[in-house]
C-alpha cells in the first residue's frame, strides 16, 4: 500500500508523542491527546492510522504500547534496518558518531568514499572504497542509503548505489536528485531551510516594526 509522504510522516510524529506519554506514565491515550501533542485534528488522527488498519476504541482510546508496536511494524523499525552511507567528509562524519539512529532501529553498517585518505577498514563503522559498495550492498542484501557528498559528486554517488541495489536514499547534497520509478529519494538541502528558516525570522521582525 503507498499513502502520501504527509501521512507517514504524520505516524512518525505519532509515534514520538506516544513514547513521550509512555515516560509520564500514560497507559492509554486518545485520539485528542495525539492530536494536540503533534498539532493536527483527532479526527485527522483517526483518519491516518484508519488508513493502516489501526483502531482503538473511542471510551478506551488506545494502548500505548500496543500503538507503538504496530507503528514500528508499519514502519519497519520492529528491526534493524541497515544502511550504508557515501561520503566521509564533515557532514558524513557526523552522521556516523550520531547516536540517534540505533534508538530508532537503524544502523549505518558501512561508509564509502573515493579519498583514499578517508579510509579506514579497522573503524566501529569501517570507511570503505567506493568501488566495494555494490558487493557489500548485496551480500548484506541493504535496501536503504545516505548520500553526504558535495554536489558535483551527488549524481553519481545515488547511480553507484542504485546500481547496487539500493531502493530508497536521503540525499543531504545540497541538490536535488531523482531516481527511478522504483526507488525513493527525499532530497535534504540544509542551507534551503536555514534560509528558509531567516526569511521567516526577519519577516515577523519586520511586520512587527510596522505595527
Amino acid at each position: 500500500m503507498i499513502t502520501t509522504k504527509n501521512c507517514v510522516t504524520r505516524l512518525s510524529r505519532y509515534k514520538n508523542a506516544l513514547n513521550r506519554f509512555k515516560s509520564l506514565g500514560f497507559v492509554k491515550v486518545f485520539s485528542d491527546n495525539l492530536a494536540d501533542a503533534v498539532g493536527v485534528t483527532s479526527s485527522q488522527v483517526r483518519k491516518d492510522f484508519s488508513i493502516f488498519g489501526i483502531s482503538g476504541n473511542k471510551k478506551g482510546g488506545y494502548k500505548v504500547d500496543e500503538l507503538v508496536e504496530k507503528i514500528n511494524s508499519i514502519l519497519g523499525k520492529d528491526e534493524i534496518q541497515k544502511v550504508v552511507l557515501v561520503g566521509a567528509g564533515h557532514m558524513g562524519k557526523a552522521l556516523l558518531k550520531y547516536k540517534g539512529f540505533e534508538k530508532e532501529g537503524m544502523k549505518i553498517v558501512a561508509c564509502f568514499d573515493i579519498d583514499p585518505t578517508k579510509l579506514n577498514r579497522e573503524a566501529i563503522i569501517p570507511i570503505l572504497p567506493a568501488k566495494e559498495m555494490k558487493d557489500f550492498v548485496q551480500v548484506q542484501q541493504i535496501k536503504v542509503g545516505i548520500i553526504a557528498v558535495p554536489e558535483a559528486s551527488a549524481q553519481s554517488a545515488l547511480d553507484q548505489m542504485l546500481e547496487a541495489g539500493i531502493k530508497g536514499v536521503l540525499n543531504f547534497a545540497p541538490i536535488t536528485l531523482r531516481g527511478a520509478e522504483d526507488t525513493v529519494v527525499n532530497n535534504i538541502n540544509i542551507e534551503l531551510e536555514l534560509e528558509n528558516v531567516i526569511y521567516y525570522v526577519n519577516a515577523l521582525e519586520k511586520a512587527k516594526q510596522t505595527q
